[in-house]
């Protein structure tokens, strides 16, 4: 069956309520995961002329990732800890997040994608589209999505 799982993670409570449930998936099927989240691209943001005007600096930006990034993979750590199930860690910085997660499952030799379904609906979903839907065309991985 599955033995490496990559788990796409964002922090959200969807998303959490998605790593407990890959968690007991990989520790029935004896799997083990890689959690991983994309970190945002900085954002840069011109106006008028062509100035560019942010509070922020590309490397508190960078920072400020990071550590969203770190809180919100440790929480999947400690819960397949806690279940006794191997969960690695893995972010990548991409404006395209379904892309990233792709490419990250491909590079940890992942052999399933276990991500949650996001609640877009209606005319938004049907313009954005959801990073779930875009996982599941672009991946030649199987992707299980969790509702």
């Amino acid at each position: 069956m599955f033995k490496h799982i990559l788990v796409p993670t964002d922090g959200s409570q969807l998303s959490q309520d998605t790593a407990r449930r890959a968690i007991s998936f990989a520790k029935e099927t004896g799997a083990r995961i890689t959690v991983f989240f994309a970190k945002p691209e900085y954002p840069v943001t011109y106006y008028g002329e062509g100035a560019l005007i942010d509070p922020t600096t590309p490397e508190k930006f960078a920072e400020l990732a990071e550590q969203q990034a770190e809180q919100t993979l440790d929480f999947v750590v400690e819960l397949g800890a806690t279940e006794g199930v191997q969960v690695a860690k893995r972010s990548l910085t991409s404006d395209i997040p379904y892309q990233a997660i792709i490419d990250a499952a491909t590079e940890a030799g992942c052999d399933l994608i276990f991500m949650a379904s996001h609640g877009r609906r209606g005319i938004t979903a049907l313009l954005l589209g959801s990073e779930t839907n875009k996982v599941l065309t672009h991946s030649k991985i199987p992707v299980l999505v969790y509702r």
